[in-house]
């Protein structure tokens, strides 16, 4: 599964992933941490990009990361 996967990456990347099962698609979210290297964004960006949807979130407690990736999209390469 794409979802298992990205999570699978994102940990190796070391972030640590959350996931949440809906009925049409698997969120994923990740913290961000205040000080990230250039090389860690593009990779967490690199990562964010196989999903189906992401984004950025900025806020007074820190920064997230979200995708989501649909339960019955075609797999992309």
């Amino acid at each position: 599964m794409r979802a298992h996967s990205l999570v699978a990456r994102l940990s190796a990347a070391g972030f640590s992933p959350r996931l949440q099962d809906h009925i049409d698609h698997i969120a994923i979210e990740v913290q961000v941490p205040d000080t990230v290297s250039t090389d860690r964004w593009l990779e967490l960006l690199t990562l964010l990009a196989t999903a189906d949807r992401w984004g950025l979130d900025s806020s007074e407690e820190g920064r997230t990361a979200r995708a989501a990736v649909q339960k019955n999209a075609p797999a992309t390469t």
